[in-house]
């Protein structure tokens, strides 16, 4: 019988992984393993790894890319593969996407943030409201709404951090999510924060719901996975994660495209995840 491995947060994380590896075992069966990234061990007999649930690598970096370079060290069959986490693993990524032709949200990057960064992006962008986040991040960690003139925060001034332009439609209508495995479509949900704020995750006060795709939405996030599987020369992708949302003049703009451990709520599948599954398993050795 294959073994497959799903890596895990580390044990202290503050998320409940309860519910999450309960839906893997119904998905690719009982006998899956769960091992924590910050030290799996050994992982070359396992016949497939899957780091999906590989919540707070961005808390620790250096550890994230010595685990990614020994896992191509040792060829692990880890899919999403090596190349794909490490490229998706600094938010950067974003503007090869754009040079590639896909719509995202402006963004600047700062090698040391200080104040007369939000100033030049504030003309640039044409708006006094801006969010700011590590290239790095996760789960909205060092993520902040910022206005020009605003004292920066002790723990990202003078870092490297992404700026953007404050999207108002986050608020109003929502954040949509597009969900693909191995390529093809599988659901959409739409995400919104709680009254009064910004960040989207459920643990902040946000919630979820499935719902139909928009006009364009599937444009973009098809758009955007193909752009990235081009710029790695990688084939279809096993799965994937487009989150986006629409600007001042109602075009969907590309937020972040999810390579590593995206909550992939399969809830919100028709299939409950099914076909997840067969993409798990076309991906196991012959």
């Amino acid at each position: 019988m294959s073994q497959i491995c799903i890596l895990t947060a580390a044990p202290d994380y503050f998320e409940d992984l309860g519910p999450a590896r309960s839906t893997y075992q119904r998905l690719l069966g009982e006998d899956i393993v769960f091992r924590h990234w910050t030290d799996p061990g050994d992982l070359t007999g396992f016949d497939l790894v899957l780091p999906l649930l590989v919540w707070g690598y961005q808390r620790d970096c250096p550890r994230w890319f010595a685990l990614l370079d020994q896992l191509a060290q040792q060829q692990i069959n880890l899919v999403n593969p090596v190349s794909v986490l490490r490229w998706n693993s600094d938010k950067s990524y974003l503007l090869e996407l754009e040079k590639a032709g896909v719509a995202i949200v402006p963004t600047l990057i700062s090698a040391a943030l200080k104040a007369s960064d939000l100033a030049e992006a504030a003309q640039k962008f044409g708006t006094d409201q801006l969010v700011v986040k590590p290239p790095i991040s996760g789960g909205a960690d060092g993520t902040y709404r910022l206005r020009n003139g605003e004292l920066l925060p002790e723990d990202i001034a003078g870092k490297e951090m992404l700026i953007q332009p404050f999207q108002p439609a986050i608020a109003q209508e929502g954040e949509y999510s597009l969900f693909y495995f191995g390529g093809t479509f599988s659901h959409a949900i739409l995400k919104r924060p709680a009254h009064g704020d910004f960040r989207v995750q459920e643990f902040l006060g946000g919630s979820e719901s499935g719902t139909d795709c928009p006009e364009g939405a599937q444009d973009l996030a098809v758009q955007a996975r193909q752009a990235a599987e081009q710029i790695l020369g990688t084939e279809t992708l096993l799965y994937t994660r487009a989150d986006m949302l629409r600007d001042a003049e109602g075009q969907f703009r590309l937020m972040e495209l999810e390579l590593i451990e995206p909550s992939l709520f399969f809830g919100h599948a028709a299939d409950g995840g099914n076909l997840f599954a067969t993409g798990v398993n076309a991906a196991l050795p012959r």
